[in-house]
């Protein structure tokens, strides 16, 4: 996914990495509209799924996602993980403490002001805010809208 954006360089996008608990969740269980757009998403980009998995439930919403799953300990993993991928083809998109340094690794960061909240140092990493994890999913599925969010 390549995106052209005025006063920037140009944005190419291999994967997307996302968050569990809070952002694609709530309490374990998916947030209504996610499944579809996930699974329109994992046919343009490389998808993953980062979570300590508080509710051990990251294994099989992955499954139903159709996205890869790594468990994770705390941020930095979640961070070394983003740096393996690459930063500069990696969007990011969580709410939480543990996700601020993946946030302001990757080439796009995404936070989520989902119903269980977002962490401030999150929201300071990133470098879109979205109301809800469905805008964040059509963000990507409809590129053109970040170019008119992110354009100089």
């Amino acid at each position: 996914m390549q995106m052209e954006i005025p006063g920037r360089a140009p944005l190419t996008l291999e994967h997307a990495v996302f968050d569990l608990n809070g952002t694609l969740s709530l309490d374990g269980g998916l947030l209504p509209g996610v499944r579809k757009r996930a699974q329109a998403l994992s046919g343009q980009l490389s998808c993953l799924l980062l979570t300590a998995d508080t509710f051990g439930t990251g294994e099989a919403v992955a499954r139903e996602l159709g996205f890869d799953f790594h468990r994770v300990a705390d941020g930095a993993e979640k961070v070394a993980v983003v740096r393996s991928l690459g930063t500069q083809s990696t969007v990011a998109v969580g709410n939480g403490q543990n996700d601020a340094g993946m946030l302001g690794e990757a080439a796009l960061g995404i936070v989520v002001l989902g119903p269980e909240g977002t962490a401030v140092s999150a929201l300071k990493a990133a470098g879109v805010v979205v109301s809800d994890i469905r805008v964040a999913f059509d963000l990507l599925l409809h590129p053109t809208r970040l170019v008119a969010t992110l354009r100089v």
